[in-house]
């Protein structure tokens, strides 16, 4: 059984199917580029610059095809491709396999995806006869080092055929092992957005330095006496209210009391 391992053009089409912000793709190829050669064409691992650029050349290739998001057909990924798990009839379901297993590497805490194969040979445009489907589904879970559960967390043999439910996909665990361990890429993506931050503010104070401490005080007092002015507006627009809720007549108003007597009379 031939085990996928993903190219350029499999990292940008993931870039682009979950709409990962432009100031993030960078951090999203280095963790991808960290885990080598496990998941990446080995061409690819031996320079994170010439990786950049090949996936920078896939993200341009991809959006002039109108691949920009999860809406876009998806044979644009496969577009003057061979299938190399999956038969050629059934390319497209090799590219959806590609995306799932990719949000699976980029996602460490998310333990499943739950997918209803049943529905894809139409929302894949996949023409094939469906026992070749099954076939595939089979090749492709197997070719992507992933394991099939049902709902109640079974071990589900595909090899049996599809059935038309909701299955949980997941890596298997000695692939998780091998290709995680022990990385989690959202904290350390967190740790890093922070980090620069925190360079960002630091070279704000050289830059510009702190605010003067006469200019300090004169905000403060600026602020207090706006604090005071408000107080008071509010304490006399209270008075005010109840002044005049207790000055109000009860009752008729008096004109209309007069046009009333005016009518008896």
């Amino acid at each position: 059984m031939h085990i996928y391992i993903f190219n350029a053009r499999d990292i940008a089409a993931y870039m682009k199917w979950f709409s990962v912000p432009s100031y993030m793709e960078v951090s999203y190829m280095q963790h991808i580029f960290n885990i080598g050669a496990p998941v990446l064409a080995t061409p690819l691992t031996r320079d994170f610059d010439v990786f950049k650029n090949e996936v920078y050349r896939e993200l341009y290739y991809l959006w002039a095809h109108g691949f920009e998001d999860e809406r876009s057909d998806i044979s644009a990924m496969s577009r003057d491709c061979m299938a190399l798990v999956c038969d050629q009839d059934c390319i497209n379901l090799e590219s959806y396999m590609k995306l799932i297993t990719l949000h699976l590497i980029f996602t460490k805490n998310l333990p499943y995806v739950k997918v209803n194969f049943a529905g894809l040979p139409l929302a894949l445009g996949i023409t094939c006869e469906y026992s070749q489907f099954e076939e595939n589904v089979y090749k492709a879970v197997r070719g992507f080092n992933l394991v099939s559960r049902d709902v109640f967390d079974r071990p589900f043999d595909l090899k049996l055929g599809v059935p038309d439910e909701l299955l949980k996909l997941s890596l298997s665990d000695g692939f998780k092992q091998e290709i995680l361990k022990g990385r989690d890429f959202r904290e350390s993506l967190r740790r890093e957005q922070t980090d620069k931050m925190n360079k960002l503010k630091e070279a704000s104070l050289k830059e510009f330095g702190s605010m003067a401490p006469e200019d300090e005080q004169r905000r403060k007092r600026k602020s207090r006496s706006k604090t005071a002015e408000g107080k008071k507006r509010s304490q006399g627009e209270r008075a005010n209210s109840r002044k005049t809720s207790t000055a109000q007549p009860k009752g008729i108003p008096l004109e209309d009391r007069r046009h009333r007597e005016g009518d008896r009379g």
